[in-house]
């Protein structure tokens, strides 16, 4: 399993999901599993890596949490949480998107 973070340097949320996807690995069995961080910082980049926003988990190359749109400029991303729109997803919510996807 491969998991890169993809992040912008001004996005609060991504220290938070980083955070939140090392306990969702470990519930879903995958704690050893690395995760590698890249910062976007142009366009152009954001288009070659399928980056949906910041902060977008790619596992195994693809968005952990299809439905974002690709976007060409380095911004935040908006996740539909339990409670609404958000920064991030729950927790609960990676590991149910690591299961359904690691079986």
């Amino acid at each position: 399993m491969d998991i890169e973070l993809l992040h912008i340097d001004d996005c609060p949320s991504w220290v938070d999901m980083r955070r939140r996807l090392e306990a969702a690995l470990r519930a879903t069995g995958f704690g050893d599993t690395p995760i590698r961080l890249r910062v976007v910082t142009t366009g152009e980049e954001a288009a070659r890596l399928r980056f949906a926003g910041s902060p977008t988990i790619l596992l195994d190359g693809a968005d952990l949490f299809p439905g974002g749109e690709p976007a060409s400029d380095v911004a935040c991303r908006v996740y539909a949480t339990p409670t609404g729109l958000a920064g991030l997803p729950t927790t609960e919510q990676l590991i149910d998107a690591i299961a359904s996807r690691a079986r």
